[in-house]
């Protein structure tokens, strides 16, 4: 099936502008899917791109934005906190459904998985969710800049280093991380939920990913990813998932 593009804004959680890219099927969509990226990347990483071409190709509407201070979306890295994101990601379904497209599906990415699955439970109108490579708690994040929360502690915000890049945490983001049950809202969720993780994962341990199957309800589904990493950077490893990804919207969307 072919598909177009079209941008997409709107107010995020703190009011500045969010960006995001729209993949619009030819005919009448399938229903829509909101895809949410992980913690310090963007809606355009390939692991975002990949699905939504995938998804769309496969008659779904497809919004991928950029959460609060990320890539071409408004606003201020130090103010993004786990919160924010789920309110990002609210008013996203928000949007997509006032834009006529709807059921809605979420997919979530790393720590954007465990946004969706705090975002879930606000959104009616979601009739599945899928969480590739999530932890079990946004406080996993943790570990990387385990090395610099005292000094996040001392002065309410440092620089730490991820992925090669420069990025403030701030000491609000720190405590916004122990205000989330996420075991309870996924043992809650009463939505189906597809875990997908990577055997291999060395940023989150697909022990994490079972944890968030063990708590969920029925239905459910775990698919362990073989020969891939954590950002699905092998083009057959990410075709997996997609087939996976499709296969269980044709089922429960």
């Amino acid at each position: 099936m072919t598909q177009r593009t079209e941008q997409f804004t709107f107010p995020g959680s703190t009011g500045a502008e969010l960006a995001g890219v729209l993949h619009v099927p030819d005919g009448s969509a399938r229903g829509s899917v909101l895809m949410a990226h992980c913690f310090t990347c963007s809606k355009d990483l390939h692991t975002m791109t990949r699905l939504a071409d995938g998804l769309a190709d496969a008659g779904y509407a497809v919004l991928r934005f950029d959460f609060t201070g990320l890539a071409d979306s408004g606003g201020d890295f130090e103010d993004k906190t786990v919160s924010r994101n789920v309110t990002d990601l609210v008013r996203a379904a928000t949007e997509l459904i006032k834009q006529g497209y709807g059921p809605c599906a979420l997919v979530g990415h790393s720590l954007g998985g465990a946004a969706a699955l705090l975002a879930a439970h606000r959104l009616k109108t979601v009739r599945s969710v899928v969480v590739l490579g999530a932890p079990s708690s946004p406080r996993h994040v943790e570990h990387l800049f385990a090395d610099r929360l005292e000094a996040i502690e001392r002065k309410g915000a440092a620089d730490v280093n991820i992925a090669g890049r420069s990025f403030p945490i701030t000491q609000e983001f720190v405590d916004d991380l122990e205000q989330h049950d996420q075991a309870g809202r996924v043992a809650d969720l009463d939505r189906p939920l597809l875990v997908l993780h990577a055997v291999d994962d060395e940023v989150v341990s697909v022990d994490e990913g079972e944890r968030i199957f063990a708590t969920a309800r029925q239905p459910k589904a775990f698919v362990p990813l073989f020969a891939s990493d954590h950002l699905l950077t092998d083009r057959e490893a990410a075709e997996a998932a997609l087939t996976q990804v499709v296969d269980w919207f044709s089922r429960t969307l």
